[in-house]
């Protein structure tokens, strides 16, 4: 019997909790729900609650999300375990957390667990929405911006993937990737001299968004300079007072919506367009999951340096199948006395223009879980490779996984060793090239996560002095690796092995021995920071995670805050 969205998206929603629960708070433990011949489960006491529960786990991993079935409860001098819906069971372990010595005042916890539980259910309902909409009918395509918007079910390593505050109903159907909508850019004419702009290409800011948007460029007035923005971020800009005051006194002119469509990348707020050379990333007056996503000062400055620090050190051809998807120009509107106007606009490299955009597939949409009783992308794609080959999909699995770590792992390890540069390679931030099936290149973007090493700064300001003046991009290399490993390692690597796992591809513990064989030899070759990195990974006990749940307990923008991961 086929199961409906409210069904899909209720497992989903317990599952990635769940994942975060087991990671953060309670491991649980180990149990057979019927017996020694019943099904695998874990089971957590909740004390407060004078309960147990039990989750049946349908699928184990050795380094990746386990998959959850049916839940049962009872009472603490209870003999009978009873069903209970994944809904209340979820209710459970969110009334747990907060009731385990926390100082803070009964009433603010309270009000932090109504919060979470709000965006445990929203989350809930935005997936099932999605799901309803079709969401899930471009997992068939490999096509960049059919993987973009594919993700229905969002990251299992957050316990609220889908949560969206500041966007409604009504607007989702444009805006929310899922929803695959195209709207127009909204313009504002600013008077020049108001406006702040920077590029590391030959073609300035300006010049860029002229070329992309010529009928509004055609509206402009002598002296006056086009700002593109989010249809969103532009109704909210309209009702802040100073902006008034601009609109007022003549130095800014709202423009409307003009030009070709755009439609949102998985990031919401970075939008695309097949025909043009560039994306825009606009602050946007919406939370997603933990953070409110706003463009910031330092985050335009780091774009420009880290632009003109590959094409200085010739980066870029040391590693032909690794490209950088840089951020190299950015515009904004000056307002007195504010650091960000709310204006700031990052200019984006587009390479997956049409004609070069089939089998561009970001990490996150090859590893995310299929509907049920369809294949995932990894699992159709190595499945075709088998099929094409005649060979064993077993075989084909392991070799697919050690060309990944080829284009995925081996470069970014080489890169923090010879120049001191680590990436923030999360599943998202990575794309591979699987237009021929097997990964034939690695892309990675994101200005906000580049962390460059205090050990190679007199190295790295030789070629870009101005790195010493932006904040938040030098880091003491222990905190790099800590950052490094979580990101690069168990959210991205780990994701790939756990989803061929689940699928029947190749064993865990045997794709996880490909892995340590590989960081053996880079930690044998390389005499850097990379040595030391591969090191890390292969002589710590545990490897840094980031705590996602615990963000959400105390309500935390993880982006305004220190660290997160530990």
């Amino acid at each position: 019997m086929s199961q409906s969205s409210r069904q899909i998206a209720e497992r989903a929603t317990f599952q990635s909790f769940v994942n975060c629960y087991m990671r953060e708070i309670d491991a649980g433990l180990s149990a057979r729900h019927g017996g020694a011949s019943g099904v695998d489960c874990i089971e957590w006491a909740l004390p407060s609650q004078h309960l147990f529960l039990r989750a049946e786990i349908t699928s184990r991993s050795l380094c990746g999300p386990h998959r959850f079935g049916r839940a049962w409860c009872k009472g603490t001098s209870e003999i009978a375990w009873r069903p209970v819906a994944l809904v209340t069971a979820l209710q459970f372990l969110v009334h747990e957390m907060y009731r385990r010595g926390h100082d803070l005042p009964a009433d603010t916890l309270q009000g932090l667990e109504l919060e979470l539980l709000l965006r445990v259910l929203q989350s809930y309902r935005q997936t099932m929405s999605y799901l309803d909409a079709g969401g899930e009918a471009r997992t068939s395509s490999d096509r960049f911006i059919d993987a973009e918007q594919s993700l229905v079910f969002g990251h299992w390593m957050h316990p609220t993937p889908k949560s969206l505050q500041g966007m409604s109903a009504w607007q989702q159907p444009s805006y929310a990737p899922e929803f695959a909508g195209e709207f127009q850019l909204h313009f504002f004419a600013a008077r020049t001299d108001c406006v702040r702009h920077a590029s590391a290409r030959a073609e300035s800011a300006v010049e860029i968004i002229e070329s992309m948007a010529r009928e509004a460029a055609g509206l402009l007035r002598d002296g006056e300079t086009l700002i593109p923005m989010h249809p969103l971020q532009a109704e909210a800009l309209r009702l802040d007072a100073d902006v008034q005051s601009m609109l007022r006194s003549g130095l800014l002119r709202d423009l409307g919506a003009r030009d070709a469509p755009f439609t949102a990348t998985s990031s919401v707020r970075t939008v695309y367009s097949r025909s043009q050379p560039w994306m825009l990333k606009f602050s946007l007056p919406v939370q997603i999951t933990n953070s409110l996503r706003r463009n910031r000062r330092h985050e335009l400055d780091a774009g420009i340096a880290i632009a003109k620090l590959f094409d200085r050190t010739g980066i870029s051809e040391r590693y032909p199948n690794f490209r950088i998807i840089h951020d190299p120009a950015y515009i904004t509107l000056d307002i007195p006395g504010l650091s960000e106007s709310g204006f700031e606009v990052i200019l984006r490299e587009n390479p997956f223009v049409e004609g070069h955009d089939e089998g561009m597939v970001t990490v996150a949409a090859l590893t995310a879980d299929p509907l049920p009783g369809q294949p995932s992308r990894l699992d159709r794609i190595i499945t075709g490779l088998a099929t094409r080959s005649g060979k064993a999909r077993s075989c084909v699995a392991l070799t697919w996984f050690e060309r990944y770590l080829d284009h995925a792992l081996v470069p970014l390890v080489k890169l923090y060793d010879e120049f001191g540069i680590a990436l923030e390679a999360h599943q998202q931030n990575s794309i591979l090239d699987v237009s021929a099936g097997y990964p034939g290149g690695f892309y990675y973007r994101d200005n906000q996560g580049f962390y460059l090493s205090n050990r190679y700064r007199p190295l790295l300001m030789r070629h870009v002095p101005e790195t010493a003046g932006i904040a938040s991009l030098y880091f003491d290399d222990a905190e790099i690796r800590n950052r490094f490993a979580y990101y690069l390692t168990v959210n991205q690597i780990f994701s790939l092995i756990s989803r061929m796992g689940h699928d029947g591809l190749q064993d865990e513990s045997a794709l996880l021995l490909v892995l340590r064989n590989r960081l053996e030899q880079l930690a044998a070759t390389l005499s850097g920071a990379g040595r030391d990195f591969a090191r890390h990974l292969l002589d710590r006990p545990v490897i840094a995670t980031k705590t996602n749940l615990m963000a959400r307990l105390l309500d935390i923008d993880e982006l305004q805050s220190e660290g997160g991961v530990r």
